[in-house]
């Protein structure tokens, strides 16, 4: 039977920020979970890439890895660093930056209804 979770080992631990390894000049990522109700994706991003300001309509919850990554939200910058996480409300426009190597998980929570 398949799981809902994809991509990593089950029934064992795992370094979750060995998942998804750094590409030089690059964002990576490696998706989890993809449905209508949720999605997990873990990303890393080499010194110097950034995402560029876009919106998504999900409530989103960022978590920092490793390294450091810098969040605009609404215009406001935050600092990422290791065991530090974020909300981003649907609909907020925002962008990230990786002042160094970066690693982060991205959880989205979708309303069903607002997709449709």
């Amino acid at each position: 039977m398949a799981g809902i979770i994809k991509h990593v080992p089950v029934h064992e631990l795992f370094d979750v920020t060995q998942q998804v390894g750094y590409v030089d000049d690059s964002v990576a990522s490696k998706t989890l979970v993809q449905n209508d109700y949720v999605s997990i994706t873990l990303f890393s991003f080499a010194k110097g890439e950034e995402i560029s300001t876009h919106t998504s309509n999900g409530d989103a919850l960022v978590e920092c890895l490793d390294g450091h990554g810098q969040i605009t939200i609404d215009g406001t910058p935050y600092e990422l660093t290791p065991g530090r996480a974020i909300v981003i409300p649907a609909m907020a426009p925002h962008s990230l930056y990786a002042p160094e190597n970066f690693r982060m998980q991205l959880t989205q929570v979708f309303d069903p209804e607002s997709r449709q």
